[in-house]
């Protein structure tokens, strides 16, 4: 145990050097640590909501939205079918989760049944009293949906967060239909809220100018149409203007590749680009439409409504309507993220001042340098020379899990601290049960050298298992923790790899240095 090749000597002090080199950017600012070469240490620690102040949000997905949209999308589906087929119907209409409709004539039921399952295998026809005709969507199609829904929005929710550059945001579900959002260094939660809260499902639909504005505003709405409002108001809180137009949509925002704000004679507007599909289908409805007003509706307003001058084929065009600049950025960033396949609401909300953190960072280094001169005194004390060596072994324990934190960008909380504080008096455990071997060897007798031998033989198995077994907790806290109990569990499992390291070579490592040098007669200790 005492022999110590230079293979590995080089080893331990490469180890110790990379660490200082790691751990010394914590001591700079972030706006220093940026300037420095990509090539040098330039990683800080992350520190969480709870150190540096935040936004912590909880949303909740509207999954009945997504029920009502496919309802809409078969009442479409169904109105197609029937007229392309020649099937004469009354009452077509969404009642809870059914489009119901009553045919014409009598015995045209299991017409309409395979019209619709040819046409979406997931439909269900039912026959009610006196003929009427009931639609439904598969109970297990529907579920899939909006589970589905609940993934895709924590995606597009991620998405949107990492647009606006924050560092280290926490992203994840919470039961069935909840994402929670914790954005630490986040100066400006309502707009992050204004962000997160708008669908941002833009399509383009062709305006309905066949039948008449006055009309549809009277009640009168032609089948096959929708009235909906500018996204422009008034003094008076209401609309500027109303249009008419198609449900039908020719082309889908989810096409879009890149959205990116930019100026056009001298006004912000958001310039697009579609994908091959898209480009294509913009192209062919521009290209049969010329002269036609074509809508452009985000979150069913109407952003503007430009006429078609001519066929527009490279598959990239301009989207303007008095934005601001922040405005247009935003909008850019909605449409590069996709959009929410459902409405978010903001159950709760929660700011954490950075007067709070700064509490919370100075209360954890008192505790810690507290924690940490008891533990320098107890083992220079206990174990006088052997202890020095231990505390130096101590101190290069910090520095390693200060630089594996950084390394690793893991984000550092409270309960984080206080996995530090307890590494830091577990750090000497195992130079105590070394030392303590050496103490009773040396007192039956051995000389110094074989003493030190016997020492660190014998104790090595007790200081792998006892490490061992707390690694194994702090590995299923991680597991089945959440939160701020896996803060707990990384700098745990951290602290207990590094003092490993330290106990068993870098304390070694220096007594055997010392053994050689001074070769002493009896041990200090």
């Amino acid at each position: 145990m005492l022999h110590f090749p230079k293979w590995k000597i080089v080893l331990v002090l490469a180890i110790c050097f990379l660490g200082i080199a790691y751990a010394t950017p914590n001591l700079l600012d972030r706006s220093v640590t940026e300037k420095l070469p990509s090539w040098l240490p330039n990683q800080q620690i992350n520190l969480g909501l709870d150190l540096q102040g935040g936004a912590h949000l909880l949303l909740e997905v509207d999954v009945n939205a997504v029920t009502r949209e496919r309802m809409e999308s078969v009442l479409d589906l169904t109105r197609l079918e029937l007229r392309k087929a020649r099937i004469g119907y009354t009452g077509l209409g969404v009642e809870g989760n059914a489009v119901v409709l009553q045919p014409t004539e009598t015995g045209q039921v299991a017409e309409i049944n395979r019209l619709l399952n040819a046409a979406d295998s997931d439909l269900a026809v039912e026959a009610g009293e006196g003929g009427r005709v009931t639609i439904r969507v598969n109970e297990a199609a529907l579920e899939a949906r909006k589970r589905a829904a609940v993934e895709q929005s924590i995606e597009i929710v991620r998405r949107r967060i990492d647009e606006t550059g924050t560092r280290e945001p926490t992203i994840q579900r919470q039961g069935e239909d909840r994402i929670l959002v914790q954005l630490p260094g986040i100066d400006d939660p309502e707009r992050i809220k204004a962000l997160l809260g708008q669908t941002a499902k833009m399509v383009f639909r062709l305006v309905d100018s066949r039948n008449s504005l006055n009309d549809a505003m009277a009640g009168r709405l032609p089948p096959g149409s929708q009235l909906l409002p500018s996204d422009q108001v008034g003094p008076n809180g209401q609309p500027q203007q109303m249009y008419l137009v198609e449900r039908r949509v020719m082309v889908s925002g989810d096409t879009l590749v890149d959205a990116q704000p930019s100026f056009n004679n001298g006004e912000p507007v958001v310039s697009f680009r579609f994908d091959s599909v898209g480009a294509r289908r913009f192209g062919d409805v521009t290209a049969t439409n010329v002269g036609q007003p074509f809508a452009i509706v985000l979150d069913d307003k109407v952003i503007s409504a430009p006429v078609i001058r001519e066929p527009i084929l490279g598959g990239s065009g301009q989207i303007s309507g008095n934005f601001t600049v922040q405005e247009a950025q935003d909008l850019a960033l909605l449409l590069r993220a996709g959009a929410l396949p459902a409405p978010l609401t903001v159950l709760e909300e929660r700011t954490v001042g950075p007067g709070l953190g700064a509490d919370s960072i100075a209360a954890g280094e008192i505790a810690a340098v507290l924690g940490m001169l008891a533990v320098v005194v107890f083992m220079v004390v206990a174990y006088g020379l052997f202890g020095i060596i231990a505390n130096v072994a101590l101190v290069i324990n910090l520095v390693l899990i200060i630089a594996a934190l950084s390394v690793l960008q893991a984000t550092l909380t409270l309960p984080g601290i206080a996995g530090i504080v307890l590494t830091i008096g577990m750090a000497v455990d195992a130079n105590v049960l070394v030392f303590e071997r050496i103490r009773e060897e040396s007192k039956n007798g051995r000389p110094p050298v074989s003493a030190i031998d016997a020492g660190y033989n014998r104790a090595i198995s007790t200081i792998i298992d006892a490490n061992l077994t707390t690694f194994i907790a702090a590995l299923l806290l991680y597991i089945f923790g959440s939160g701020p109990i896996r803060g707990f569990a990384v700098t745990l499992s951290i602290g207990l790899l590094t003092s490993m390291f330290t106990a068993i070579m870098v304390t070694r490592l220096i007594v055997v240095v010392w053994l050689r040098r001074s070769r002493p007669k009896t041990l200090p200790i």
